[in-house]
């Protein structure tokens, strides 16, 4: 098998649910070129990151032909869909109008994912159940990213002067249901800052989606020299920073992207089901608040959480 395309959208937690996948593909075809259609600010994760030969976006215009029945295909995107010999496909097509235009195109072999996740199994697993009708079984299901030196030159200019241990904090989720209330994070932090004993820097990682969280935040900690402010870094950019700290998060994208940097990862779990949502890396454990209700989980519980997992770090390197 020489040419390989991924077809993946969705938000940055699935596209990183679906690199145990990625992986097996490129283990079993070590010199295949495989390609992500995808969401090109998700996909950089992968993109010439061990995973992705390329990226070409999933919102490109005259893609919108292979979703009508009886379209119009244009010529220059047959001869693109036909060079591939395998073609694995996320796109939700109930109808399989997608994969029936694609079938026109040549493909020798399509692959169709699942759009949507169960309840009965964790989603890593499900997302690579179709690689099973190629021989392939996926057994490990932790993500891992692979940054670029590029990557790691930019986080080591930006954790610049950033003693370590580094504490990241992530208070967004992209939904407040699931978010671990405001004021909690700020308490959290400052607890940090006052104990000085396990870290001597704190990093909040922001993106568009937390705007309104960390206005408050940003007012709590302007002055404060042992804060930075991660806000809307490029992901693989924001991968290798995670990756020089331990992180706390709510079930997000952010948080599977520090589990998969290889971050030590304290996840916040209210009403979704760690089970089948939390990263499965070695790296990350899970505190599920008591009746799934995130409002009931005290700081003073997180925060002993962490910092005993900081001092079995520090025990294990003397």
């Amino acid at each position: 098998m020489k040419r390989i395309l991924v077809i993946r959208g969705g938000a940055l937690g699935d596209f990183l649910l679906t690199l145990p996948t990625l992986k097996a593909l490129r283990d079993a075809h070590p010199r295949a070129r495989i390609e992500i259609l995808g969401y090109p600010h998700i996909a950089a994760v992968a993109d010439k990151r061990f995973y992705a030969d390329a990226v070409r976006s999933i919102e490109y215009a005259a893609l919108s032909c292979f979703f009508a029945r009886g379209g119009e295909l244009p010529s220059h995107l047959r001869d693109y869909f036909g060079v591939f010999d395998l073609i694995l496909s996320y796109l939700y097509d109930p109808d399989q109008i997608f994969e029936n235009n694609l079938r026109q195109c040549s493909v020798q072999k399509i692959l169709r994912g699942p759009a949507r996740i169960d309840k009965n199994a964790h989603a890593a697993w499900q997302l690579a159940q179709p690689l099973q009708e190629l021989g392939i079984n996926v057994t490990d299901l932790a993500a891992k990213l692979f940054p670029s030196d590029e990557d790691r030159e930019f986080a080591r200019r930006f954790l610049e002067n950033c003693e370590p241990p580094i504490l990241a904090l992530h208070p967004g989720s992209g939904s407040e249901k699931k978010n671990w209330p405001i004021e909690n994070w700020i308490e959290l932090a400052k607890t940090s800052l006052n104990a000085k004993a396990s870290f001597r820097a704190i990093v909040f990682v922001s993106g568009e989606a937390d705007e309104k969280e960390m206005a408050r935040v940003r007012t709590s900690f302007e002055h404060e020299p042992q804060v930075r402010f991660a806000h809307q870094l490029p992901l693989p950019q924001l991968a290798a920073v995670l990756e020089q700290s331990t992180f706390i998060g709510h079930d997000s994208g952010i948080s599977h992207l520090a589990a998969a940097a290889g971050a030590r990862c304290l996840i916040l779990f209210g009403p979704t089901d760690p089970k089948v949502w939390a990263p499965q890396n070695t790296n990350a454990r899970v505190l599920f608040a008591s009746h799934a209700d995130l409002t009931q989980l005290g700081v003073a519980t997180v925060w002993n959480t962490i910092n005993d997992w900081e001092r079995e770090r520090r025990a294990t390197e003397l």
